[in-house]
Order: C-alpha cells, then sequence, then structure tokens
C-alpha cells in the first residue's frame, strides 16, 4: 500500500470510530457522576468498585484471554472466520465451566462471596460480548461496533436507573445493570452481525484452537498484571486506610473510583485511536517502521496535550459529582498520567500483535505488576490513599520503557526521547503548581497552553500532510 492511502486509512478509520462512538463515549462519561447520586455514599461506591474489579479480575481467566486471538487470528484472511468464532465460544464455555467448579475457592475472594452470582453473570455475559465484538471488528464491520457502544452505555444508564433509583437495589442493582446490559449488546451483535452463519459445531477447528490457545493464553497472565497495576489499587486502599482522616476505608476506595472520571478522557481517546491502529497495524506491512514510529509521534504529543489539559481541569470538572467526592481531584493528576502510559503501552503492545509475541506482552507487564505491589505498599505507608496513584504511574511507565527497548528487536521505532522527557518534565511542574501555589489557575493555564503549544507542530504538521494527500487525490480524479 502507498504511504499517502496508509495513512489516510488510518485517519479515515480514526475519525469513523471517534464520529460514530461520539454518543456512547458521553454516555460513559454521564454514568460516572451520576453513580455519585444515585448510590448512598462514597462507602456504596467503593463496594460497588471492588466488586467490578473482581469480576474484571475473572474475566481474562475464564474466557482464558481468547478475544485476542479472535482479532488477531480472524484478520488473517487465510484462517476460516467460522472457526475462529467457534473455537472462541468453546473456549469461553469451557473457562467458565471451570470457574463454576471452582465456585469455593472464588467465594474466598474479598468481599466476593455476598455478590457471587451477579459477579458469574457478568463474568460470563462479558465475554460473550467481547467475543462477539472482537469477531464482527475482525471483519470490518467498524460501523456496527460503533452502534453496538451506543447500545451498550445507553441500556446500561437505563439499567442504572431502573435498578438503582426505581428499585434501589444498591451494590447488587450495580452488578445485575452491567450484566443485562452485555448481555443485549450480546444478543445484538449477534443477530445484527449475522453471526449465525459462523456458527456450526463442525467449525470447530482443533489444530487452530491449539494455534490461538498458544497465542492467547500468556495474554492471560498479562491481563491479571494489567489488572494488578489498575485495580489493586481499590483492595490495597481498603485493606490500609481505614481509619486515615475519620474515614473508612471503603469511603476512600469510592472517592478513589471518582477520580479514575477524568482519565477515562484520556482512555476514550486511547481507545478510539487504538481501534483503528490496530486493524492499520497488523494489515500495513511495509515500511513499518517509519510508519510506525510518525504515527507514535503524533499519537504521543496527543496524548500530552490531553494529559495537560485534564489535570487543569480537574478541580472544577470535580464539581459534577456530589460534594463530598470533590476531594477525589487529587488522585486525578497521576492517573491521568497513568492512563497515558496504558495508552502507549497498548501502542506497543501492537507490535507484539503483529509478530505474535504474546509472551513479551506479559512479561513487561509483569514487572510492571510486581513493581505496582511493591510501591503500592511503601507508598500507602508513606503518602496515605493518594500514593497508589503515583505507583500506577510509576510501574506503567516502566512497563513503556521496558517495551520501548524490546520491540527495538521486532521493529526500530523513533520514540524521540528528549522531547518525552521535556513533555514528562512539563506536566510534572503543572502538578506540583496546582497542589502548591493558593492560585494556582493563572500560571497552570499559561504552562497547559505552553505544553499544547509545543506539541500543536507535530499534530499540524501530520494534519497539514494528510489534507495534502486528500486534495491531491481529489486534483488527480479530476
Amino acid at each position: 500500500m502507498s504511504d499517502s492511502k496508509r495513512y489516510s486509512t488510518l485517519v479515515n478509520n480514526t475519525i469513523l470510530f471517534a464520529i460514530s462512538n461520539f454518543g456512547s463515549k458521553i454516555i460513559s462519561l454521564i454514568i460516572q457522576p451520576y453513580l455519585s447520586y444515585a448510590l448512598a455514599s462514597p462507602d456504596v461506591m467503593g463496594v460497588t468498585s471492588l466488586m467490578q474489579s473482581v469480576a474484571n479480575l475473572l474475566i481474562p481467566v475464564v474466557s482464558l484471554g481468547v478475544s485476542f486471538a479472535v482479532i488477531r487470528f480472524g484478520l488473517d484472511r487465510k484462517v476460516d472466520k467460522s472457526s475462529v468464532f467457534m473455537n472462541g465460544l468453546a473456549t469461553i464455555l469451557l473457562g467458565f465451566a471451570l470457574m463454576a467448579v471452582c465456585w469455593p475457592l472464588v467465594r474466598l475472594i474479598p468481599n466476593a462471596a455476598d455478590y457471587l452470582v451477579l459477579i458469574y453473570a457478568c463474568v460470563l455475559m462479558s465475554c460473550l460480548r467481547t467475543l462477539c465484538t472482537q469477531f464482527i471488528r475482525s471483519r470490518m464491520l467498524n460501523r456496527l461496533v460503533a452502534a453496538d457502544g451506543i447500545l451498550t452505555s445507553a441500556t446500561l444508564l437505563g439499567f442504572y436507573y431502573l435498578f438503582l433509583d426505581v428499585l434501589d437495589l444498591g451494590a447488587n442493582g450495580y452488578l445485575l445493570a452491567m450484566a443485562c446490559s452485555d448481555a443485549l449488546s450480546a444478543i445484538f451483535v449477534f443477530i445484527a452481525g449475522h453471526c449465525r452463519q459462523y456458527f456450526s459445531f463442525k467449525k470447530f477447528n482443533k489444530a487452530l484452537w491449539k494455534d490461538m490457545l498458544r497465542y492467547c493464553i500468556p495474554m492471560i497472565p498479562a491481563s491479571i498484571s494489567f489488572w494488578i497495576i489498575n485495580a489493586s489499587d481499590l483492595f490495597y486502599v481498603q485493606g490500609m486506610c481505614d481509619g486515615i482522616d475519620g474515614k473508612s476505608s471503603t469511603w476512600w476506595v469510592g472517592l478513589l473510583k471518582a477520580g479514575y472520571y477524568l482519565p477515562q478522557i484520556i482512555t476514550i481517546v486511547g481507545q478510539i485511536f487504538y481501534e483503528a491502529w490496530q486493524l492499520s497495524a497488523v494489515t500495513e506491512e511495509s515500511e513499518r517502521s517509519a510508519f510506525f514510529s510518525k504515527v507514535f509521534r503524533v499519537y504521543a504529543a496527543v496524548m500530552f496535550c490531553c494529559v495537560a489539559g485534564v489535570i487543569w481541569l480537574c478541580q472544577p470538572m470535580m464539581h459534577v459529582f456530589r460534594e463530598d467526592y470533590f476531594l477525589g481531584w487529587q488522585f486525578v493528576p497521576f492517573l491521568t498520567l497513568a492512563s497515558m502510559c496504558t495508552c502507549l503501552n497498548n501502542f506497543l503492545n501492537s507490535v507484539y500483535v503483529v509478530y505474535k509475541r504474546s509472551t513479551s506482552s506479559f512479561y513487561t507487564m509483569l514487572v510492571g505488576a510486581v513493581v505496582n505491589l511493591v510501591l503500592n505498599f511503601l507508598f500507602i505507608r508513606w503518602f496515605g490513599p493518594w500514593g497508589v496513584t503515583v505507583a500506577s504511574f510509576i510501574s506503567l511507565l516502566i512497563v513503556f520503557l521496558l517495551r520501548a527497548y524490546s520491540t527495538h528487536g521486532l521493529l526500530e521505532i523513533d520514540f524521540h526521547p528528549a522531547w518525552m522527557l521535556l513533555n514528562l518534565g512539563l506536566i510534572f511542574v503543572e502538578i506540583a503548581m496546582l497542589f502548591k501555589l493558593e492560585h494556582w489557575v493563572l500560571p497552570v493555564t499559561v504552562l497547559t497552553f505552553a505544553i499544547c503549544l509545543l506539541n500543536f507542530r507535530e499534530v499540524f504538521a501530520m494534519v497539514e500532510k494528510l489534507l495534502g494527500m486528500v486534495l491531491h487525490r481529489r486534483k488527480k480524479s479530476n
């Protein structure tokens, strides 16, 4: 594929996902503040967050990480798509059966015993939904993926209203809403994506299944390691922060959960881009090093601008929550940096996906998880509940550095380290101003715009180049 066409394809897909996902992303940004009013207190928010984290831990174990294999092998033109779908379904059903057998062990997870049936329902429905959405994504049905995102977010909000406001079911209603929303999504995608025509027990392919498992099983510990970095914070805070400032540990968990709200903006930007990027990363085969390097520079520039903007807005934006959640802004700055590192790590993970090196994804994430476990313990002792956010950022930064080094042997990407260090240094100054200055608004505003100006040239140069390509192509066609 020509240089102009590959960039145009990436941009077209990114714009498509951005426009079509706009509705679902707006709804997802509404949900978190809504929950602060729908749930009785930060304590209840804390319990629901812990249970959701338990479900998120079990999902990759039950599915054996097969969703990664479904999209990777589904994109391969030489592989029968029916076999990919049936192998994925068989893996999930087998994993869920094993989890059912392990019911007594799952009960031992802290706080899980009272919500076990709903946790199991959440896990199964989430696995089936992910199977269907990854399968249609591998068939390039991008508009359907976007429509499903809107449907899922809208139904989730509706079920939250029914189970939390109308029926007042508390944490049980929170989990029930997630299970029902995922179930509707799976049914919708299965029907609208014509997955029925790929459903045939005869299409189960044992040889392909072994290849898929060989690819995806290393993703399980990688996913668990990712969970440790992102979700173990909640359990550390619950276990170590009881009584700090006269508040319960679940209260601090609820406040930390509210602190994840603004970093969602970074995650959303990264998600939209990555949905388009993973298609280009796998299918574009010529001059990959130059392609990856150019895209990384622009992607990182956008990330730095978004991080600076989110930190700038973290105090005023927390007013969308109920008043007793306002202090959650103190968790935001380093959680935002952690979200940026997650997005950049996903970008580098696409190199492992291209070359089917899933074990490298595991090793790098495992190191980050071990570092996170140690730092969480130390930083909570030194800094209180806020320490977990710094621990998450440092852990994910280490993962990025390891992946930058390990991918060098597969693909030479120019990371522009001096430029990245300058951006990171300016953001640290912005965070220090926010915490240390009583009248922070003007200096933080000036620095935020300085960071955006530093990165504007990179973004504008690529946009200009792309516009030139589009105009050139139109001129040619005329």
